[in-house]
């Protein structure tokens, strides 16, 4: 007599074939810590994502044997400013808030030839350095201050109904399942997005502590973001549009 067949798993079977799940078939990877990217890079080979990339990060996944295209081939400009402006182009933030269910975004996408990306993989510049480095120059520090990563972030995270975001080097044992697995759900891109935005949200904090303590008055040392000194200067200061 022959033995019945197993069952497939009715948990893991339902949760992959989740409708809400969006497939990830491209991706856009901007990382100061490089760290587990190897792990990205078989996932991205094995299952054919097409990766955008910025100048070190770029060079790090093509040494792991992955076919990158560089930001600057996609927006026809150059990285400038040592590398201040790269990421900030309609061409690159389009493709991540574009909403799929409206035909009038998909129109715009079609007009300009911007291509949609489905994930976007990012990790700040380190200005836990700065803050926890007194002795550094001011204009040293000002230099970690990421523009580009917080906006990628942001911008995906809004976008979460339809783009999944990840924000910490941890996430990355779930994107390499959700790759191989026709994506994340619209609860776990929702919980990413969530993580992406604490994520921003500390960082800025962390760099508005240190502009505060940057905010000395040479003269007497007072602090010159206290409620007094601030309405002070308020006052002081000609009125800016």
């Amino acid at each position: 007599m022959t033995a019945p067949t197993p069952s497939a798993d009715p948990v893991q079977s339902s949760a992959r074939s989740d409708a809400s799940r969006v497939p990830i078939r491209r991706v856009f990877v901007s990382v100061y810590d490089k760290s587990g990217l190897e792990k990205l890079a078989a996932a991205f080979q094995a299952t054919g994502v097409k990766v955008a990339s910025t100048g070190g990060t770029r060079t790090a996944l093509e040494a792991l044997g992955v076919e990158v295209e560089d930001v600057s081939e996609i927006t026809g400009f150059p990285e400038v400013l040592d590398g201040r402006v790269k990421t900030l182009h309609p061409k690159i933030f389009a493709g991540l808030l574009a909403r799929r269910d409206r035909s009038d975004d998909a129109d715009v996408l079609a007009e300009h030839g911007i291509g949609l990306f489905d994930a976007v993989i990012v990790s700040l510049y380190p200005f836990e350095r700065a803050a926890a480095d007194p002795s550094m120059p001011a204009a040293e520090a000002i230099e970690l201050i990421d523009i580009g990563g917080p906006s990628l972030l942001r911008a995906a995270a809004k976008n979460h109904a339809f783009t999944s975001v990840i924000s910490h080097a941890r996430q990355y044992d779930d994107l390499v399942e959700a790759v191989a697995n026709g994506g994340f759900t619209l609860a776990q891109r929702r919980k990413l997005a969530a993580d992406a935005i604490a994520h921003t949200a500390a960082y800025d904090g962390m760099i508005a502590a240190w502009m505060a303590k940057q905010l000395v008055d040479p003269q007497d040392g007072r602090d010159a973001a206290s409620p007094a000194d601030a309405r002070s200067r308020a006052a002081d200061a000609p009125a800016i549009r």
